[in-house]
């Protein structure tokens, strides 16, 4: 096993060997961070620039620590924004919104590669991302942005061990995601859903958890913790409870399921999306 993720690492730095100049996609994330670093370490400092994008259906926080990461790598930074929702198809909320979200972001990031003069594009996708829906793989061939982790045949765990033995600070952070993942399909993005749906994680958060996603259903909260967090969810449940529905939410829930990537999409028609 050791042997067979060396030798995927070996591959992503001859990927990048080739490349000469990238554009890192850097969310601050455990996979951005590891193209970011390998990046550096392979093309040199000169030859990388790590831009940092800001959307309001990203946490501020998550933006900041991301610059904190790039400055502490030895990144140059560049920080930017994308206002996502301006755009109707990214409101609208569709299966096909992601391909407007990634069309926007990959064409900001285009820009930049133009105006620096370099030669690719790199973004931060991974193996495990080819068993979810991903509409904004459409947007991706489109912009010809690389994802070098997935060229490497990288999953997430061979990216978790790798950054640990690279001794990047982020190699156990939990995924970062858009704010409309936690809303369905058909109910339309809106700054006040999305600002509700932050105080409520960051609440849950500050009882000790350090994974949380609130999934918004028509104004009930559908929280989904690891496994292992329910019970401390449970504990806390009066709490939750009642600062939530402060909030403005009129039921509050807890999936027993847990938290698990996608599970939004659990309930899209596939044949229908194919037609």
């Amino acid at each position: 096993m050791l042997t067979q993720i060396i030798t995927k690492e070996q591959k992503l730095e001859a990927i990048l060997k080739d490349m000469r100049s990238v554009i890192v996609a850097f969310s601050g994330g455990v996979d951005s961070s590891l193209v970011l670093k390998k990046a550096i370490d392979v093309l040199g400092h000169n030859h990388v620039k790590a831009v940092i994008v800001k959307s309001e259906l990203f946490r501020n926080e998550e933006f900041n620590q991301a610059i904190a990461l790039g400055k502490q790598l030895n990144a140059e930074i560049i920080e930017t924004e994308i206002e996502e929702l301006n755009d109707p198809h990214i409101i609208e909320n569709t299966p096909d919104s992601w391909y407007y979200s990634k069309r926007l972001l990959y064409s900001k990031l285009e820009t930049l590669r133009t105006q620096y003069h370099f030669d690719y594009v790199v973004d931060g996708m991974i193996m495990d991302d080819m068993n979810d829906f991903r509409p904004g793989l459409k947007a991706r061939t489109e912009f010809n942005v690389r994802s070098i982790l997935q060229e490497a045949e990288l999953f997430k765990s061979d990216v978790r061990a790798i950054s640990k033995a690279n001794h990047l600070p982020v190699w156990n952070k939990p995924s970062l995601c858009s704010f409309a993942s936690r809303i369905p399909y058909g109910e339309p993005l809106s700054i006040a859903k999305v600002s509700k749906i932050n105080k409520a994680e960051q609440y849950i958060l500050g009882l000790g958890l350090n994974h949380v996603r609130v999934r918004y259903h028509q104004n009930i909260a559908r929280i989904e913790v690891n496994a292992a967090d329910i019970p401390t969810v449970i504990q806390n449940r009066d709490k939750i409870t009642f600062h939530l529905k402060a909030l403005g939410f009129d039921y509050v829930t807890i999936d027993l399921e847990g938290y698990r990537t996608g599970s939004m999409n659990e309930v899209i028609n596939t044949q229908q999306i194919d037609e």
